[in-house]
């Protein structure tokens, strides 16, 4: 029975990391006015909004305490803060903060509690604002832009951006993330090859900062040229979260939109996806059959990776399952306008070629994009001990690579379960932008890489966090037991976040951490910080530090 629970919990977990779910512990914090008036807009009648929730507070004597602080979906961490501020305002938001200046009290934000480490849920932490009361997604017409609170879950965003104008954001695949911490980490997901990332349609955002002196500020921060706050909003398009204050909006507009129709200021998604699933025998595949498995799905992904390819329309996420669990599979979708079918077979059997044969488990042919964007890999947030690592590849993995990942996946002992290792399709239209022109600096990436391992109680934490910690070092073995950036390897992302990467015991290469999730990026973050938080009033194990 624990076999089975174990074997469930991984793979639900390996869906819900392949497509970027956005993890980082973020906040965010929105203009009064904008809020106003674009939710009086949405509901017709100015002047008729329901009051915002809270603001909550919310002590350890509180019945709702323990609910509250195991809200975070790694049950590896559980905190203990001396309050919880459920905020449902920017007002609120700046209360909250400027208590905890004032108390001398480190903060932390939660958006959908979906972090991998402990940025929220941390024995320092002594007040978790929770953003769980700004829902609100709506047309500014102000800023002819849709507005969307950091508390709003992923699902939740994409059925009113599409039931209210037909049009989304290209987010992750777990409908239950927060919006807060997705969209500064980057965002992608199973429309990125086709639109891009999500920062990537970030017009603007708004955040309560600490400066100096201690004064608590709300700056909202654009992308227009002329804005003075310019820097401030770069650093939210990929900077992470956790860093320069607390995020209560965001405002998204497409770069090359014009007019002030809503239906047209943001990307169409289908009308429908066809999703499939394929799976391969670990019987079937020897070292050799492996091999070469590995070798063309990466050759498909340097052949099919560019802005613009008709191949964009299709993402997949390979899961190499270890041979304790089950087997390889693939999950996918394609845009049912884009000879679906079509581009389905010809990237199995591109995958396939010369190697085990595959079957189709799943095949799906019209599924409405909605209803196909809200299912989501593996339901709601479930607390599950977790580790997550991550990396980019440009191209194919090496031999060596390849190998080590054979060696592990297709280790027998029950109680050395390494993980699964999950090959996202990555590129199209997010090669389409440069590396400093977003925070997010990995734009010549094909393939985006999750490790991840789950297990059932606390008492299993040290082995299954060494086997998934030995898994990524051999496969990076030639590189200090990280990726870093050379012709195969471009580092890893943020949104994933894998405090072993500033460990000298899990990172022995020469590159540090930061520059292995930003890159040359980093400096600018830096200054970017050493103006809005010169304080360091938000920070956690990897956070930006001031210039």
């Amino acid at each position: 029975m624990r076999e089975q629970t174990t074997r469930r919990s991984v793979l639900r977990s390996a869906a819900a990391v392949g497509t970027g779910i956005g993890i980082s512990a973020a906040g965010t914090a929105g203009a009064t006015g904008a809020q106003a008036a674009g939710a009086a807009h949405q509901l017709g009648q100015e002047g008729t909004c329901p009051p915002p929730l809270g603001p909550v507070r919310v002590g350890s004597k509180d019945r709702r305490y323990y609910e509250l602080v195991r809200r975070g979906a790694n049950a590896r961490y559980t905190g203990s803060p001396d309050q919880v501020r459920i905020v449902g305002s920017t007002e609120h938001v700046e209360e909250a903060v400027r208590d905890a200046v004032r108390g001398g009290l480190r903060v932390a934000v939660r958006s959908g509690g979906h972090c991998f480490e402990d940025f929220v849920d941390n024995p320092e932490i002594r007040m978790i604002i929770d953003m769980s009361g700004m829902t609100a997604v709506y047309f500014d017409p102000e800023r002819t832009a849709f507005a969307v609170e950091a508390g709003a879950t992923l699902g939740e965003v994409y059925r009113r951006l599409y039931l209210g104008w037909g049009v989304t954001i290209p987010g992750g695949w777990c409908p239950s993330v927060g919006a807060g911490g997705h969209v500064q980490g980057g965002g992608f997901g199973t429309l990125s090859r086709l639109h891009g990332l999500t920062v990537d349609h970030l017009y603007g955002v708004e955040v309560v900062t600490v400066d100096g002196g201690g004064r608590v500020r709300t700056v909202v921060a654009t992308r227009e040229d002329g804005d003075p706050h310019r820097d401030l909003w770069w650093a939210h398009t990929g900077g992470g979260g956790g860093n320069f204050g607390v995020v209560t909006r965001y405002w998204f507009r497409s770069p090359d939109a014009d007019g002030s129709d809503p239906a047209r200021l943001l990307p169409n998604p289908p009308r429908h996806v066809l999703t499939f699933s394929a799976a391969w025998r670990w019987e079937d595949l020897d070292k050799a059959a492996f091999t070469r498995l590995m070798e063309n799905h990466g050759a498909w992904a340097e052949a099919n990776s560019d802005a613009g390819s008709p191949a964009a329309a299709l993402h997949s996420d390979f899961l190499l399952v270890p041979a304790q669990l089950s087997g390889p599979y693939i999950l996918g979708q394609v845009s049912a306008e884009s000879n679906a079918e079509r581009l389905m077979r010809q990237h199995l059997d591109a995958i396939s070629a010369g190697t085990a044969a595959y079957s189709i488990t799943q095949l799906r042919k019209e599924v409405p994009w909605l209803e196909a964007a809200l299912i989501g890999p593996g339901g709601g947030v479930a607390r599950r001990y977790t580790k997550m690592k991550s990396a980019y590849a440009k191209k194919t993995l090496s031999r060596p690579q390849i190998e080590a990942a054979f060696s592990h996946l297709t280790e027998t002992d029950p109680g050395r379960i390494s993980g699964v290792m999950t090959l996202s399709t990555y590129g199209g239209k997010v090669r389409d932008v440069a590396p400093d022109a977003t925070a997010y600096a990995h734009r010549g990436t094909r393939i985006k890489i999750g490790y991840v391992n789950v297990w059932p109680s606390p008492s299993d934490a040290d082995a299954y966090e060494a086997n998934v910690r030995n898994f990524y070092r051999a496969v990076y073995s030639d590189t200090g037991g990280v990726p870093v950036p050379n012709e195969i390897n471009d580092g890893a992302y943020i949104n994933y976040p894998d405090a072993d990467l500033r460990d000298p015991a899990w990172n022995t290469s020469d590159t540090p951490w930061h520059y292995l999730y930003y890159k040359d990026n980093y400096r600018r973050l830096q200054r970017v910080k050493a103006q809005y938080d010169p304080t360091n009033a938000f920070h956690h194990r990897l956070s930006i530090e001031p210039a």
